[in-house]
């Protein structure tokens, strides 16, 4: 299935994507994609309805995040090895882990916002994967159990804050709309390999990014095993899995984005985001 959520912010009602490309409405079943409504029984239960017995939403709504009410946005560094050497760091031994904060869930078409006085926003491609059975200490051969399912996802990121401001990366990852995810979340029963997925990234129709999810370093299910060591994972928190190479901050010499600029971007399978920045 390929779920979603349309609609004004803040106001997003439940949907689904049938095989025509019609947006069917989920409203009448479920309140949102969000929490328990993720877990393995409700999304069967989603599974089991026809889609044409579902009302068409008419015209072109907006698309909202696929996800609603975020717990958590836990967020993977440098796990691509040739983005880590065009940063410059060294390829981790242990995953890197750092958050988004939830304000920064904007929907896949929604604009970005460039930070007052930000000269490095920078862009970057990832494979989401939304957690869907709860768990803690989950065995890495159990872990695609745990999965609702797939998404794209941009982690916008501003490089000074991130790198040259000192601390934590994380103010330089949770600005606001620095989280666009979707169109979709696609059930993990439609994805055969998540290790086999072209991505890519263009800016004012220039692709920058071209990659394959194959290239990780940790693969899903050890990072999901790896996360639930340190905090239980719970239905709808969202783990961003890193980024390959082409990012802003790994040109030569260095380039950012400005206002007025379009990013479009996408994953195969999981259906393609488009933003503007402001």
């Amino acid at each position: 299935m390929k779920l979603l959520r349309y609609g004004p912010q803040g106001q997003e009602k439940p949907g689904l994507l049938d095989i025509g490309g019609n947006i069917r409405d989920l409203s009448g079943i479920i309140d949102d994609l969000a929490g328990t409504v993720l877990e393995p029984e409700s999304l069967q239960h989603l599974r089991d309805i026809d889609p044409t017995s579902l009302p068409i939403v008419p015209g072109k709504p907006r698309i909202g995040p696929c996800v609603g009410h975020i717990g958590k946005f836990i967020c993977i560094g440098l796990n691509y090895a040739d983005h880590a050497a065009e940063s410059g760091l060294a390829i981790p031994t242990e995953p890197v882990v750092f958050g988004k904060w939830t304000s920064a869930v904007c929907g896949p078409n929604d604009d970005v916002i460039i930070p007052r006085e930000s000269a490095k926003t920078d862009w970057e491609v990832e494979l989401g994967v939304v957690i869907g059975k709860p768990g803690a200490y989950i065995n890495e051969k159990d872990a695609l159990e745990h999965l609702a399912g797939y998404c794209v996802v941009n982690d916008v990121s501003e490089r000074e804050y991130q790198i040259e401001r000192g601390g934590t990366w994380d103010k330089g990852k949770g600005c606001d709309t620095f989280g666009p995810i979707g169109p979709w979340l696609v059930t993990r029963d439609e994805i055969a390999d998540p290790h086999d997925l072209q991505m890519w990234l263009e800016v004012d129709g220039k692709r920058y990014q071209d990659g394959n999810t194959c290239t990780m370093i940790f693969k899903v299910p050890y990072l999901i095993s790896y996360l639930s060591r340190f905090m239980s994972l719970q239905a709808g928190d969202v783990i961003s899995t890193g980024t390959p190479p082409g990012v802003g901050l790994g040109q030569k010499p260095p380039l950012y984005l400005h206002r007025g600029q379009t990013m479009r971007l996408g994953i195969a399978g999981l259906g393609e985001q488009t933003q503007r920045t402001v």
